[in-house]
């Protein structure tokens, strides 16, 4: 069967470890240059494998993030190559980078590549709170938007974090009009979650950070929701807002639950049954040195989500997104339609805003579903 199937790579690099982050990844000055070569010789490995094992003929989006896929400098060129050779030209080719590891080099080479769109980590440029949360370099990051900004004009989309250590509304509406100053088509901002097992968990358990509590928090998200919707973004998804036209072609496959591959240790891929209303997904281990020795996907970790799972993860990633899941689809791939399965969790929020509450709605629907023997 042909796949049209978007592509994630996960880059498990970083220049440094910031205490908040739990994604997988490593210190690049740890490792040895042919440490990181071997590496993407084996996600090359990987691509080409799993482009043949789901004899996949379209790749509409792709996505390289981590990690700090900038970390790689020139080296990046080489995933970009094993695209080109398979004769695959995405709609929306995207690469993460943090400011401070951006330079002209990295920037020519993508742009030569095919990326044409560029996801920055800046979360804030106030230094107290960065120093607190491990992530330094603020002096750069005007200069390096400025460059990033002359390369990807408004094809740039900037990462902002609420409830850091320290911040006041009047800090973070400082950093978006900032942010402003350098026309970012897309905005991704992000509430501030302390995740289990990370060294900032650690420092609040130990009272070496105080974070603001919760209602303090919410504040500080709304009032940034409030200043980028006036500035002209529409806010499309939970975390996510983008000028006209400019939303992640890549994520909204995510949360249509349309298929991926995943390359790279940590990733996952998901590739959709519709037939019959299921999906299989595997996961490579957060071990480089075993995905090296052999990044088959016959070697990750493989999930079978029979139609009742795969209902669910299709209503939690839908709603996510404002225009909610793909009705159509929805009713194709499962037999019947969303309003057929939660017909009491639709009329009870009918007018209320999914997105904005969008636990309590999936709690109601997951009942509901439960109740109706999904």
């Amino acid at each position: 069967m042909e796949e049209k199937l978007s592509l994630y790579i996960h880059i498990p690099f970083c220049a440094h470890l910031c205490d908040y982050c739990d994604f997988f990844s490593v210190m690049a000055k740890d490792v040895s240059d042919e440490y990181i070569d071997r590496f993407l010789n084996a996600v090359v490995k990987d691509i080409n494998y799993q482009l043949e094992y789901f004899n996949v003929k379209e790749i509409p989006t792709v996505y390289i993030g981590g990690g700090t896929p900038s970390v790689l400098g020139q080296r990046i060129a080489v995933l970009f190559d094993v695209l080109k050779r398979n004769n695959f030209s995405p709609v929306e080719f995207t690469v993460e980078a943090n400011p401070e590891s951006v330079t002209e080099e990295f920037l020519e080479v993508c742009l030569e590549g095919g990326v044409n769109r560029l996801s920055l980590g800046v979360q804030t440029f106030y230094e107290p709170s960065r120093i607190l949360v491990n992530r330094t370099a603020s002096d750069v990051i005007r200069e390096r938007l400025a460059l990033a900004s002359r390369f990807f004009p408004k094809a740039i989309s900037v990462d902002l974090i609420t409830g850091l250590p320290l911040q006041t509304e009047k800090i973070v509406l400082d950093d978006i009009k900032r942010i402003l100053d350098f026309t970012p088509a897309h905005v991704s901002l992000y509430s501030l979650i302390t995740e289990s097992g990370t060294n900032l968990n650690r420092k609040i358990k130990e009272k070496k950070i105080i974070l603001p509590d919760n209602d303090s928090s919410d504040s500080l998200w709304l009032a940034s929701c409030d200043a980028l919707k006036d500035a002209g973004f529409r806010h499309y998804e939970v975390s996510n807002f983008a000028r006209n036209g400019s939303e992640c072609l890549h994520n909204i496959r995510y949360w249509r639950m349309e298929g991926w591959l995943g390359a790279g240790p940590a990733a996952s891929g998901t590739v959709i049954d519709e037939k019959n209303g299921k999906a299989k997904r595997y996961t490579y281990a957060h071990d480089i040195d075993a995905y090296i020795a052999s990044p088959e996907i016959i070697k990750a970790a493989v999930e079978d989500l029979d139609s009742a799972e795969t209902m669910r993860e299709s209503l939690l990633m839908g709603y996510r997104f404002c225009e909610g899941p793909d009705l159509s689809v929805f009713k194709q791939r499962f037999g019947r339609g969303i309003e057929e399965c939660i017909p009491r969790t639709l009329s009870h929020w009918k007018n209320k805003d999914k997105m904005l509450f969008l636990n309590s709605f999936l709690s109601c629907a997951f009942s509901e579903l439960e109740e109706n023997g999904y």
